[in-house]
């Protein structure tokens, strides 16, 4: 890269033209292309944040209507009748799944009690890895995006600021008015690196543990739903 040109490219950006606007303008192609790659994450990871709070919201609700439901009292083959009629998440999906292989076995009065019980816990474990897989999705962007961010935004400073200096020696000028403004420019990509990385880690750490979290409740309910069609297993064996 020719000296002159650089002077030529840096320059234009004067210490009384400091908006974030005319930083992005008159930063190098490549400095642009730094921040506008980390402000399209930015928007990807509070789409993904917003999308993530619906979800985990809809799936606490969606749990707690069907423990109510479930330990109300109401038959299980009722209960099951109502939710195999329509698509089920979370813990329903996971009663319905075992209240299918359970009904199986048991059509056609084959009364097939071998290994059941642990074709029963199979469903459920395939079941709640679905699940969990659900509600994991997307989360991966977050925490690339919250660890690679800042150093991206680096990329870009480091980069700004090497034209920066080679602006500075082509035209001779050491002054705090020539050198302010190609460090302010090069250091907002750091700025715009953060702004997305920060929100996507922290997101990130708080997302993980609501999915631990639902994950928990989901194998809670299914070792005690195992336990009660452990029982009715042994109740209808013995007869």
């Amino acid at each position: 890269m020719n000296p002159g040109d650089v002077a030529q490219a840096a320059l234009p950006l004067t210490s009384s033209d400091l908006s974030l606007f005319a930083m992005f303008w008159h930063a190098h192609w490549l400095v642009k292309c730094v921040m506008f790659g980390l402000l399209v994450a930015s928007v990807w990871v509070w789409a993904i944040v917003i999308d993530k709070f619906l979800l985990y919201t809809r799936t606490k609700k969606s749990m707690d209507r069907f423990e109510e439901a479930f330990w109300s009292g109401q038959s299980l083959e009722e209960l099951y009748k109502a939710l195999s009629q329509r698509p089920v998440h979370s813990m329903s999906a996971l009663f319905v799944a075992a209240m299918r292989e359970w009904k199986r076995s048991f059509e056609g009065q084959a009364r097939s009690f071998a290994g059941l019980q642990t074709r029963i816990e199979k469903v459920m474990d395939v079941t709640i890895a679905r699940e969990v897989e659900r509600l994991e999705r997307r989360l991966l962007v977050l925490a690339t995006v919250g660890s690679a961010g800042p150093f991206v935004g680096l990329f870009g400073t480091v980069w700004g600021i090497m034209t920066s200096f080679q602006s500075i020696a082509a035209s001779k000028n050491t002054s705090l008015a020539v050198v302010a403004p190609g460090i302010a420019e090069a250091l907002f990509a750091t700025a715009i690196g953060l702004i997305a990385a920060i929100p996507a880690t922290i997101f990130y750490n708080k997302f993980i543990t609501e999915v631990n979290r639902q994950a928990q409740r989901l194998e809670g309910f299914a070792d005690e739903f195992s336990a009660i069609l452990s029982r009715q297993i042994d109740e209808r064996g013995g007869a």
